[in-house]
């Protein structure tokens, strides 16, 4: 089944179950240009075999922007990197497809830049977004899916995950707005909507679309995005959903859904023609096989990927393939694609990087 192709309703077809996923590693330029060093570690997961090769979070508007060396796509400047990137991904039979993200109360604020949120967040510096802002807001999630496909790109996918712009308006804990963008869930989820809507409406029928979501954390609640889910899956509007579980093996946090995995709540869930993609801790071979047996239409590989950016053709030749074991030197990463400010990031996950004191500078 991994190594099986999968076919979305907009005709795209990836030519297996794996897919790259959208990883946060502040290696391009400070204006949103990509660098080469993004370019390498993109195009060499690719070339190692996954049927999705997915960008990081791309930001749509410059105040938007949520952590530095982040690719941005807001203007013709970043036009002929963005060529380069899909083209990159795209010669090694890979669905290249790009993560649309709006910091929101995560940005960086850059520039003196005021911080935009649904709501006012005091302890963010963020203030309420005016609904001319949101509306700017929509048309630069639309236009930048048109610019990705206009450079050939063969999709996007939405970040409504992670505390992020999208994830704060669907919370309810962030969003206090009293307007049609605040209270329910229906008002809260329609910038979500209206974006999508936009994006179908200018977009060509075979241009993938996806949306991820978290059931957990930043206000999320596990019924509430349940029924997103089922409504998006059901609206025919959307070709896969991208699940971010932080461990797919897991039960829910809310005591009242104890007693099914995470996965397990969202693989019944009807999806009429959409995929379900999950991420959270698939690391092995046998995570995979598991993920799969369990519902899911195809795989996001994120930690494995970091460390081996053959990871689908390597669970080709052995079917129990287990990682490295962390911590892994700074030159396994090197070799493996990171450029040192990649390396120099992954410091920040525990345990991940061996300390230079054990003999490896090559970072």
């Amino acid at each position: 089944m991994l190594f099986e192709p999968l076919a979305f309703t907009s005709g795209q077809v990836m030519p297996n179950r794996f897919m790259l996923a959208p990883l946060t590693n502040q290696q391009s330029h400070a204006d949103g240009r990509l660098s080469d060093d993004e370019f390498t570690w993109l195009t060499m997961r690719a070339a190692g075999g996954f049927g999705m090769t997915m960008t990081c979070g791309v930001y749509v508007r410059d105040e938007g922007k949520g952590f530095p060396g982040q690719l941005g796509l807001t203007e013709a400047l970043h036009f002929d990197s963005h060529r380069r990137m899909a083209e990159g991904i795209k010669a090694h039979g890979s669905l290249a497809v790009m993560q649309l993200i709006h910091g929101g109360m995560r940005a960086i604020g850059q520039n003196g830049e005021q911080i935009l949120a649904p709501s006012d967040v005091a302890r963010k510096g963020a203030r309420a977004m005016t609904a001319a802002e949101v509306a700017r807001t929509r048309e630069a999630f639309i236009q930048a899916a048109v610019w990705a496909e206009e450079c050939g790109y063969q999709g996007v996918e939405l970040h409504g995950a992670h505390g992020y712009l999208l994830c704060q308006f669907l919370s309810p804990e962030v969003n206090t707005r009293d307007d049609q963008y605040g209270g329910g869930l229906n008002n809260r989820s329609r910038l979500l909507w209206e974006i999508i809507d936009g994006i179908r409406a200018r977009c060509r029928p075979d241009f993938v679309l996806g949306v991820r979501l978290s059931p957990e954390r930043f206000g999320m609640r596990l019924a509430e995005i349940s029924a997103l889910y089922r409504d998006l899956c059901a609206s025919g509007k959307v070709d896969f959903m991208d699940m971010s579980l932080w461990d797919i093996f897991k039960e829910p946090e809310e005591e009242a859904h104890r007693g099914r995995r995470l996965l397990d709540i969202f693989a019944a869930l009807p999806r009429a023609g959409a995929r379900l993609t999950v991420a959270g801790k698939i690391t092995t071979g046998a995570d995979a096989r598991l993920a799969m047996d369990a519902g899911v239409d195809f795989v996001a590989i994120g930690r494995a990927a970091i460390l081996h950016h053959d990871f689908p053709a390597k669970v080709k030749g052995d079917p129990d393939f287990t990682p490295i074991a962390l911590p892994v030197s700074p030159s396994h990463l090197r070799a493996e694609g990171l450029s040192p400010t990649f390396v120099t990031y992954m410091r920040n996950w525990q345990g991940f990087v061996a300390d230079d004191s054990a003999g490896d500078t090559a970072a």
